[in-house]
C-alpha cells in the first residue's frame, strides 16, 4: 500500500538538475538520492530512457540545540543544483538550520604501482626499494562519491524554508520566517542579511516569509511571498537592506467571500519565476495565480486546483491539512503542475485554457501505463468514474513535484514514493 511505515522514507523535496540528466530527491530522514537518466536502448525504444539510483549519500544528521533545548530535525527542506562546470556535479541541500555544498564526482580509474606501499596498501621496508617504478591508472568499477564541500551554518535563527542559486551563479539566498540571508558559496564564515521582517515585539508579528526565488537573469532582483499572500520583489542596488521593496504584488480580496479561513489559505506556499523571467507564479491553499511582473494590483490569470475543498476547510483545519505546503511547476512556462489531495496532481495548459487531474498511484505506474483523467464529484448524482469528494485521503498528498527542464517528463513525490511520467509516444 502508499502508507508509509517508515516516517524517514517520507519525500520532503524533488529537483532537476540544470540538464535533466540527474534527479534529486531528499527525505525525512536527511538523505538524498540521486537519479540518473539511463541512455535509450535501441531494444526498448518505447523507454526513452529510465531514471536509476546513481548516488545515495546522508546529506544531514539530527543535532540537538543545547542553548535551546530544541531539536533539530536531519529532514532536508530543499536541494538546489548548481550550473555544471566540469566533470563534478554540485548541490545545495538544507534542513531547518544548515546548508551544505555537495561534490558528487565519479571515479573509475585508480592508481597501482607505488614505490613505498604495496597493493594492499601496507608500507615497503624503504632499504628492499632497489628499483622505482612509475604509478599507472588501472580501470576500476565506477565509484560515485558524494562529498561536503562546504558547510554554511549558524545564519538562521527560525526554520529554512527556501534556497535559491542566483544567476551569477556565484551567490544565493537562504530564507527562513523572518529574514532572508545572502551568501556566496565560497564563504561559509559570513552572509548579507537582505531582508528582515523581525519586529521589535514579536507580539506584533502578523506574517512571515514563506518562500523566496531569485530571478533567472537578473542577479540583483528576488521576490519574496508571505502568509498574508503578498510577494515583494526587491532590488539589491537600492539598498544594501532591502526591506523596503521596489514592487508589492497582491490580489483584493473579494468582501462576500470572507470567512475565518481566509488568511490561511491565502498564504502562499511556493512562488516561481517564468524562464523569461518577466511572470511568476504562486501556489496558495486553493489556487495557482500567474502574476505580470509590470502588474501589481491582480494576477493575469487564476487556476482552481482543488475548489470542491472550498466547504471542507472546517475539517481540514482541524486536521491541520489547511496548513499544507504545496509546490507549483511548469513547462517553459505553457504549462503548469501542482499538487492536491488522494495522490492527484492538476496540470493546467495556459494557451487552451484546458486543466486535467491526473493520479499517482502504484496502478498507473506500471509501464507504458497510460494515466486516465480523475474526476471529483461535489455532491448530487455521482457518475460510474467519478470519485466523491467525501471519499478523498488526505493523508495521500502531493506536496512535491518537478518537471525536467527541456523534456515532457515530470517527477511527482507521494509520501515514500517517487513516480516519474513522461509524454506519450506514438
Amino acid at each position: 500500500s502508499d502508507f508509509c511505515l517508515f516516517p524517514a522514507d517520507i519525500i520532503s523535496t524533488v529537483e532537476f538538475n540544470y540538464s535533466g540528466e540527474l534527479l534529486a530527491t531528499g527525505d525525512k530522514g536527511g538523505r538524498v538520492v540521486i537519479f540518473q537518466h539511463e541512455q535509450e536502448s535501441k531494444n526498448r525504444p518505447h523507454l526513452r530512457g529510465e531514471y536509476n539510483v546513481y548516488s545515495t549519500f546522508q546529506s544531514h544528521e539530527p543535532e540537538f540545540d543545547y542553548l535551546k533545548s530544541l531539536e533539530i530535525e536531519e529532514k532536508i527542506n530543499k536541494i538546489r543544483w548548481l550550473p555544471q562546470q566540469n566533470a563534478a556535479h554540485f548541490l545545495l541541500s538544507t534542513n531547518d538550520k544548515t546548508i551544505k555544498l555537495w561534490k558528487i564526482s565519479e571515479r573509475d580509474k585508480r592508481a597501482e604501482g607505488y614505490n613505498l606501499k604495496d597493493e594492499d596498501g601496507r608500507l615497503r621496508d624503504p632499504f628492499r626499494i632497489t628499483s622505482l617504478r612509475v604509478p599507472v591508472l588501472m580501470p576500476m568499477d565506477l565509484m560515485v562519491e558524494a562529498s561536503p564541500r562546504r558547510i554554511f551554518a549558524n545564519a538562521h535563527t527560525y526554520h529554512i524554508n527556501s534556497i535559491s542559486v542566483n544567476s551569477d551563479h556565484e551567490t544565493y539566498l537562504s530564507a527562513d520566517d523572518l529574514r532572508i540571508n545572502l551568501w556566496h558559496l565560497e564563504i561559509t564564515d559570513r552572509s548579507f542579511n537582505i531582508v528582515d521582517i523581525k519586529p521589535a515585539n514579536m507580539e506584533e508579528l502578523t506574517e512571515v516569509i514563506t518562500a523566496a526565488e531569485c530571478h533567472p537573469h537578473q542577479c540583483n532582483v528576488f521576490v519574496y511571498s508571505s502568509s498574508k499572500g503578498t510577494i515583494r520583489l526587491c532590488d539589491m542596488r537600492a539598498a544594501a537592506l532591502c526591506d523596503r521593496h521596489s514592487k508589492f504584488f497582491e490580489e483584493p480580496e473579494d468582501p462576500s467571500s470572507r470567512s475565518f479561513f481566509s488568511e490561511i489559505i491565502s498564504s502562499i506556499s511556493d512562488v516561481k519565476f517564468s524562464h523569461s523571467g518577466r511572470y511568476m507564479m504562486t501556489r496558495d491553499y486553493l489556487s495557482v495565480k500567474v502574476w505580470d511582473l509590470n502588474m501589481e494590483n491582480r494576477p493575469v490569470e487564476t487556476y482552481q486546483v482543488h475548489e470542491y475543498l472550498r466547504s471542507k476547510l472546517c475539517s481540514l483545519y482541524e486536521n491541520d491539512c489547511i496548513f499544507d505546503k504545496f509546490e507549483c511547476y511548469s513547462y517553459w512556462f505553457f504549462a503548469i503542475m501542482t499538487g492536491s489531495y488522494n495522490n492527484f496532481f492538476r496540470m493546467f495548459d495556459r494557451n487552451t485554457r484546458r486543466d486535467i487531474t491526473l493520479e499517482a498511484s502504484r496502478e498507473s505506474s506500471k509501464p507504458r501505463a497510460t494515466l486516465k483523467p480523475r474526476k471529483v464529484s461535489t455532491g448530487g448524482k455521482r457518475k460510474k468514474d467519478e470519485i466523491s469528494v467525501d471519499s478523498l485521503d488526505f493523508n495521500k498528498k502531493i506536496l512535491h513535484t518537478a518537471w525536467h527542464p527541456k523534456d515532457n517528463v515530470i517527477a511527482v513525490a507521494a509520501t515514500n514514493n517517487l513516480y516519474i511520467f513522461q509524454d506519450k509516444i506514438n
